[in-house]
């Protein structure tokens, strides 16, 4: 779950992070900053950008080489930290004609081992201040189904609301038929709810991967949605008071 949908800025929009930043390589702090700059590389997230002085320089390795992007020319530089080595895991603006951005360092995620806003630590990208989750109890009547059989009924769903995602009906274990369901080894994360705890595929179509997941312990923001079981609307049918919803068409669609 790492794609998300246009938020009201424009590419290379930048504002400022009002929380502290952190990030660790190998149990070493790389960064840490109360300066960081949100900037829209494209509409659907941002990324951090770090002031060069809240960057550790005896962790930083000059590869030597300049790349040309839109924000202006940036220095290459890998990272060292103790015996845990990335290579091309960070780009130096020296100078930027977007306003803000000379002297910043953008870090590629995956290459620090974790990263933090404040003390919560933050999964696959850094979120984007637009995007809001709300999560509401609800008495609509829940069906869902695939491939015409039965996976799941509710009368007392939770009914989680992302900015710019399908809604998600959250269901209760004893509502789901797990006879029909059988347990996958696939773990994804998300900036917003934290990291799953379990998926299912339909028992009776192997080639169906991964269409439930549950959250056994997500973010604070959606805690009503601990332990309960969704399904993604773009795989399954799921009927809502009687009406049958179209499948919508997202990057999670097959």
């Amino acid at each position: 779950m790492t794609d998300y949908p246009q938020a009201p800025v424009t590419v290379n929009h930048v504002e400022p992070v009002p929380r502290r930043i952190r990030a660790f390589l190998g149990g070493e702090l790389v960064l840490e900053t109360t300066r960081a700059l949100y900037v829209w590389e494209w509409p659907g997230y941002p990324q951090y950008y770090v002031p060069r002085d809240d960057v550790r320089a005896e962790l930083l390795v000059d590869e030597g080489t300049v790349q040309q992007t839109r924000r202006g020319p940036a220095r290459h530089f890998g990272l060292k930290a103790g015996a845990t080595e990335r290579p091309a895991a960070a780009r130096l603006l020296e100078q930027s004609p977007v306003e803000g951005l000379t002297g910043t360092f953008r870090f590629q995620w995956d290459a620090l081992d974790s990263w933090f806003e404040e003390d919560e630590q933050v999964f696959v990208h850094p979120r984007n201040p637009y995007t809001r989750l709300d999560v509401l109890r609800s008495s609509r009547h829940i069906r869902v189904e695939f491939d015409g059989e039965l996976l799941a009924e509710s009368r007392s769903p939770l009914l989680l609301f992302e900015t710019g995602l399908p809604t998600r009906f959250y269901l209760d274990r004893t509502d789901v038929r797990f006879d029909n369901l059988e347990p996958s080894n696939t773990v994804t994360a998300c900036p917003y709810k934290g990291t799953t705890s379990e998926y299912w595929s339909a028992r009776r179509d192997p080639a169906s991967t991964d269409l439930a997941w549950s959250y056994n312990f997500p973010t604070r923001e959606v805690l009503p949605i601990a332990g309960l079981v969704a399904f993604y609307n773009e795989r399954v049918d799921l009927t809502v008071d009687g009406e049958r919803l179209t499948r919508p068409r997202t990057h999670f669609s097959v």
